[in-house]
């Protein structure tokens, strides 16, 4: 088997006037062990976040920072990522708080505190809320409890009153209007109902 010398010109490369002067090792970077660009590596850290999940500009930072990308690099690639629309807290915080709605049926109160914990500042998540309907939200109560009133069959008024009073609570419903539905609810249920 023979050996090729690394120093000498690689095979098939004619030595001489004219002809091409061998690859420099020294010019490409793959063999120079160069860093990638940083630009382009905190972007294609930014970009796979995104394919994953819609993210906040708070939570893209931290996913950067923890990558130890520098703080100026980050906040390049993410200004011009905001330039483009790729990364949009009011487009993201919009989409969170309609999904959480819809989805966990979640109310205002709730919904500010997962906005705050996503990292959307406050006049961006106070602008995102402006759009939940009040009747709507109130009727989203009624369905959860409605929902969940079924599986509360043969339990004591008051337990289920107790019971569905905090399921809303924890949702963030307002007090007056979770104790409403859910005296409405428990009041009203087939049960309860005097022959």
């Amino acid at each position: 088997m023979a050996f090729h010398d690394a120093s000498a010109p690689p095979p098939g490369w004619a030595a001489g006037p004219g002809a091409p002067a061998p690859p420099d090792p020294e010019a490409d970077p793959r063999t120079r062990g160069d860093e990638p660009d940083p630009h382009d590596w905190a972007r294609q850290i930014v970009l796979r976040q995104l394919t994953a999940a819609p993210r906040s500009r708070s939570q893209l930072e931290t996913a950067l920072r923890r990558k130890d990308c520098p703080d100026d690099v980050a906040a390049a690639v993410l200004d011009r990522m905001e330039e483009v629309g790729l990364v949009d807290d009011e487009a993201y915080a919009g989409m969170l708080v309609r999904s959480q709605q819809a989805g966990r049926g979640l109310a205002r109160r709730a919904l500010r505190q997962e906005l705050r914990r996503k990292g959307v500042d406050d006049e961006t998540a106070a602008a995102a809320l402006d759009e939940v309907d009040p009747h709507a939200e109130e009727e989203r109560a009624r369905e959860l409890v409605e929902k969940r009133l079924r599986t509360m069959h043969g339990l004591e008024p008051h337990v289920q009153t107790r019971r569905l009073a905090g399921m809303l609570a924890r949702k963030g419903y307002d007090g007056e209007v979770a104790m409403r539905v859910v005296r409405e609810a428990v009041r009203d249920a087939p049960e309860h109902q005097r022959d």
